[in-house]
């Protein structure tokens, strides 16, 4: 192995964004599923069966484990950074903008869930 080898740092990045997706994902289907009873009202006004009172809570549910899932995600990246020896790390690279993405969508999932429940 090379002397500075950032592989095992690059790969644990990639790890870290591919949980951030998944969490962005998890938050937006949320908000789809918490306003599919809305969408639905209108799209079928004449329709008799328009309560749909399962889709905020599943909506909300959806949206906070997408928060948690990017939020644990970041704070185990940022453990494992931590153990990471200075060769495996890249000359002059921030580790911070991947920790403030991670936690700004952790911190927009919790929001997000905060408003589809007012």
């Amino acid at each position: 192995m090379p002397e500075n080898d950032p592989r095992v740092f690059f790969a644990a990045e990639r790890t870290l964004l591919a949980w951030i997706r998944t969490g962005l994902g998890l938050v937006a289907m949320g908000f789809v599923v918490a306003k599919f009873g809305l969408f639905f009202r209108i799209l079928h006004p004449e329709s008799p069966h328009t309560d749909h009172s399962w889709a905020g809570p599943i909506g909300i549910a959806l949206a906070i484990m997408g928060a948690l899932a990017s939020a644990s995600a970041t704070w185990q990246h940022r453990r494992f950074c931590q153990t990471l020896t200075i060769n495996d790390l890249p000359r002059q690279y921030l580790l911070q903008p991947g920790l403030l993405l991670g936690f700004g969508v952790a911190v927009a999932g919790l929001v997000l869930a905060m408003v589809l429940v007012v």
